[in-house]
């Protein structure tokens, strides 16, 4: 008996992180289920710390930057 009630807590302790992340997700705090990063940013931030040790790199990600920039201007639709 104690253990089905052990193990109640803890699905009752998960379901409620899972709902907290799903509100969390609805805000836009976090990505969990239905929405995911872009890889674009991802790649920005590994390239911004390696500009820390290699400054060409700079700018490369100065470029992407740039570029990024100009599609949202440009007024066409996202990708």
């Amino acid at each position: 008996m104690r253990y089905a009630l052990i193990a109640l807590a803890i699905s009752a302790g998960l379901y409620g992180l899972h709902r907290l992340a799903v509100w969390a997700e609805r805000r836009g705090f976090i990505y969990y289920l239905r929405k995911h990063g872009t890889s674009g940013t991802l790649g920005n931030a590994f390239l911004e710390v390696q500009s820390l040790f290699e400054p060409s790199a700079r700018a490369a990600l100065e470029e992407r930057v740039k570029d990024d920039n100009e599609a949202d201007a440009s007024g066409d639709p996202p990708r």
